[in-house]
């Protein structure tokens, strides 16, 4: 009876008891009960801290539902490689922090650059089957001259550029000192040395060599007449004009010719 008299926190009145005694009971009864009154709003407190700070306030993608990708990424279907980027740069600065809405705008950009690299892929191998249906379809003479040419490398094409590119600047240089004629035969020897080495044949790369020299030397003396002189410097003559000619004629030949 006392307990349920001091959890009840009636006032106790009692000849028995002194006045001093009932007012210890009092703030006993009040301290004692004060913490387990507040107890369920703390734990809600808390609970609510707990969730806030877990991401209920992260955004959320609201188009992950959504199967085009380019709908769901908010961006044109005619969209470049830029735009796509950024548009996924920007929906994942976005929505950072929320891993469903990051993979769904992962997903849609991943699925793009796959579309787009089959179709870079697919123009490619219609390029080459077009241009093999050009060359199929071509005069027989045509597809004959086309059987002695080869495409090298790139960097073959330009390291040999270069080496002929350089013989024309220094027979430029040279030209009021003399002739062309020492850069004409280390152009010849080089040509013959490219050719040697691609055909397995000394006599057929001088045979070509040779020609190809000739063939230069003959089309650079009629073409470099017609050229008006006021184009030309005054102390370019057409030995070294011809000579540009059949450097170009060489290169040709030692790079592009079977």
């Amino acid at each position: 009876m006392s307990s349920s008299l001091l959890l009840s926190g009636t006032t106790v009145s009692s000849p028995f008891i002194a006045p001093s005694k009932l007012s210890l009971v009092r703030n006993f009864n009040k301290s004692s009960l004060l913490p387990f009154r507040n107890a369920p709003r703390s734990l809600t407190s808390v609970k609510c801290t707990l969730d806030s700070s877990y991401g209920g306030n992260v955004p959320t993608f609201p188009r992950t539902r959504v199967w085009d990708p380019y709908k769901r990424l908010g961006i044109s279907p005619y969209a470049s490689e830029e735009e796509i980027w950024a548009s996924r740069n920007f929906l994942l600065q976005q929505y950072a922090g929320h891993e469903r809405s990051e993979e769904s705008i992962e997903g849609a950009f991943e699925k793009l650059l796959m579309s787009s690299f089959i179709k870079r892929k697919k123009t490619k191998i219609n390029l080459k089957t077009r241009l093999k249906k050009k060359v199929d379809e071509s005069p027989p003479w045509l597809k004959a001259l086309l059987d002695f040419v080869e495409m090298p490398p790139m960097d073959t094409i330009f390291r040999r550029l270069f080496l002929f590119a350089f013989m024309g600047g220094w027979s430029i240089m040279n030209s009021a000192e003399g002739g062309p004629a020492f850069q004409v035969a280390v152009s010849l020897a080089a040509c013959i040395y490219f050719l040697n080495e691609k055909t397995k044949s000394l006599g057929r790369a001088c045979l070509i060599g040779i020609g190809a020299l000739a063939a230069g030397w003959f089309c650079g003396s009629l073409v470099i007449p017609m050229i008006p002189t006021l184009l030309l410097h005054p102390t370019w003559t057409l030995e070294l004009l011809t000579s540009l000619v059949a450097y170009g004629f060489l290169f040709l030949s030692c790079t592009f010719l079977k």
